[in-house]
């Protein structure tokens, strides 16, 4: 059910999103391109002549960015509508519309698996970091971004004058439930929150060796264009970045 709300959601607003890359405008550009992407990118290194994948790949922003640094790329998505963009965004890439836990891809076939804030959206993650590790070479690496845990359990508080955030029910590790709008209309977008202590013991479980970590911080150049998100996100890390290699 969660898949199928999440799949329509982001068929939904598969365009809107895009162009909002594309304009370098509004939330959805400062919170990916300007805040969770340079951090990713940085983490991902040197990737020319590398094989990757780009798993919830989305409209094909990464695949483009990817492609032009030298790697062959290969992307999938549960969004037909998102997939539509990509194959026109990044044509040097090959995309399909699949599912993250059934990878139809080689055992040992990629350098690099790249899942930008994909895993939230999924309960366990047993499944796809099973297939994640067999479609990795040895020693191949997987670079995935996800919701800070701490910062998604901040609640804001106002007091009077002054606004304050409270971090309650961090062990929770619950369905959270966000609603995005289009055109005057609601819908559920679903993220399930994860405490350190799990991500860590899921990634070990599955035979990954955690190399490297950072929390996502906005670039210094939108502190002019988007001061608010700017003051807010240097403050409390929204995203961050793991690193991790197959043994």
């Amino acid at each position: 059910m969660a898949e199928k709300e999440i799949m329509k959601g982001y068929n939904i607003l598969a365009e809107e999103y895009y162009q909002s890359r594309k304009d370098k405008k509004g939330t959805s550009y400062f919170y990916n391109q300007l805040l969770e992407m340079p951090t990713t990118l940085k983490l991902l290194g040197n990737i020319r002549g590398k094989k990757v994948l780009d798993l919830g790949c989305g409209p094909g922003i990464y695949a483009k960015v990817l492609s032009e640094k030298g790697a062959s790329v290969k992307g999938i998505d549960i969004s037909e509508k998102s997939i539509e963009i990509a194959k026109k965004e990044a044509p040097h890439a090959e995309f399909i519309i699949g599912d993250a836990e059934k990878l139809p891809y080689k055992n040992f076939e990629f350098d690099i698996v790249l899942s930008p804030l994909m895993l939230g959206h999924l309960k366990s993650w047993n499944k796809v970091l099973s297939e994640i590790y067999r479609v990795l070479k040895k020693g191949g690496l997987f670079i995935f971004s996800y919701h800070n845990p701490v910062t998604e359990k901040n609640i804001k508080h106002n007091w009077f004058f002054k606004r304050f955030r409270e971090l309650n029910g961090y062990f929770e590790e619950e369905r959270i439930i966000k609603i995005w709008e289009k055109e005057n209309k609601n819908f559920e977008m679903i993220h399930y929150h994860k405490t350190y202590s799990t991500i860590i013991k899921l990634l070990v479980a599955h035979r990954f060796e955690i190399i490297d970590y950072e929390d996502c911080k906005p670039l210094l150049e939108s502190k002019e264009s988007y001061p608010k998100d700017y003051k807010k996100t240097i403050n409390y890390p929204t995203f961050c970045v793991w690193k991790v290699k197959k043994k």
